[in-house]
């Protein structure tokens, strides 16, 4: 089976490329020119080059690999590739909206749609629902909101989610299509840089989070996501649908926080709550500063809607059912992992 991977020299696809290789797959890197191969020095790798933001450029250039393989396409083509950050929300959509829709069209054009499209877009394009808790939190059941469900209406809160709604609009519109989307809450692991700064965070003994209101968040270890991945391209239940993805688990705002204080063997930290309106100043003017300055911050209006959701909880058993996921990396373990790999690298 041939699997091109968009995205590859990111943070998820290029431990796509990395599994596909382990199984046997011929695999290959979709990527810009100018893009990094840190993660990616397997000689059995092929490189495809591909222009998301120019539709006749990305035709022709589809073209000429499709010659390279013979006249064949690839089985699957797994679209990682996207902006998660932007200085401008225009930006959100020429990349993760326009880009999709460019891709999409091109292999139409070529005569390349695969047998699968795997479509990694993400949680976010719920926004804050489900808010309102209806359960009285008891030691035995300690939640209080209830999972966000497939069915629900999604109301993204940041650019970043309406720009992957916008995504998943287009491809659920069109025909026959063979998608499937993956949507997986807060990824984190080796490689990974966001989770990053409240390791260094935790490392300069201060922790810092907003809002009083109870938070409860899940996560999803890259290796799952990556798991899932090859789980769904085959499977004929899962053609046309969309899943969440998370460890299955639920966990306290602090509970990341306090995991890498004790696999860092951090003694002391000085953990600060602030109200979220502090926050929604700050990131406010963060995100004036990064556009005078044309530098992105870590702080900006996105990152305001992120941090203040008190509810991450979702469905994950359709994904069970139709596609056979299941989580093998619980937050102990996915944090541990991560924290080795920041040592090894010389990260912390």
């Amino acid at each position: 089976m041939t699997i091109l991977v968009t995205g590859a020299s990111g943070f998820i696809g290029s431990y796509i490329v990395e599994e596909g290789l382990r199984r046997g797959y011929e695999m290959w890197a979709g990527m810009r020119g100018s893009s990094s191969k840190s993660y990616l020095q397997d000689e059995r790798i092929r490189f495809a080059h591909l222009d998301l933001s120019n539709p006749q450029k990305l035709q022709a250039q589809l073209e000429d690999y499709r010659q390279q393989m013979d006249g064949k396409k690839w089985d699957v083509i797994v679209h990682a590739a996207g902006a998660t950050k932007c200085l401008h929300e225009e930006d959100f959509f020429k990349v993760n909206t326009q880009g999709t829709r460019n891709l999409v069209e091109a292999l139409q054009a070529a005569d390349m749609v695969p047998e699968r499209f795997v479509f990694i877009s993400s949680l976010s394009i719920y926004g804050a629902i489900r808010e309102t808790p209806v359960k009285t939190a008891k030691s035995g059941s300690p939640w209080i909101y209830s999972p966000i469900l497939d069915a629900d209406t999604p109301q993204p809160n940041t650019a970043y989610g309406r720009s992957k709604l916008e995504a998943e609009k287009y491809l659920q519109s069109l025909p026959d299509f063979p998608y499937t989307i993956l949507r997986p809450t807060g990824v984190y692991g080796p490689r990974e840089k966001d989770y990053f700064l409240m390791a260094s965070s935790i490392a300069g003994h201060v922790d810092f989070a907003v809002g009083y209101q109870p938070q409860e968040i899940t996560f999803v270890y890259v290796m799952d996501v990556v798991n899932a991945v090859f789980g769904c391209m085959q499977a004929p239940n899962a053609l046309r649908k969309a899943y969440f993805l998370s460890d299955g688990q639920v966990y306290h705002s602090r509970r990341f926080s306090d995991l890498l204080q004790q696999e860092m063997g951090v003694k002391c930290v000085l953990h600060i709550k602030a109200p979220l309106w502090f926050l929604r100043v700050v990131c406010k003017i963060a995100s004036r500063w990064s556009k005078i300055t044309g530098k992105m911050s870590a702080l900006n209006n996105d990152k305001y809607h992120i941090l203040s959701q008190r509810n991450w909880q979702c469905d994950i058993e359709p994904a069970r059912r139709d596609f056979g996921y299941n989580p093998e990396w619980p937050l102990e373990r996915g944090v541990k992992a991560a924290v080795e790999w920041y040592k090894q690298e010389g990260w912390l």
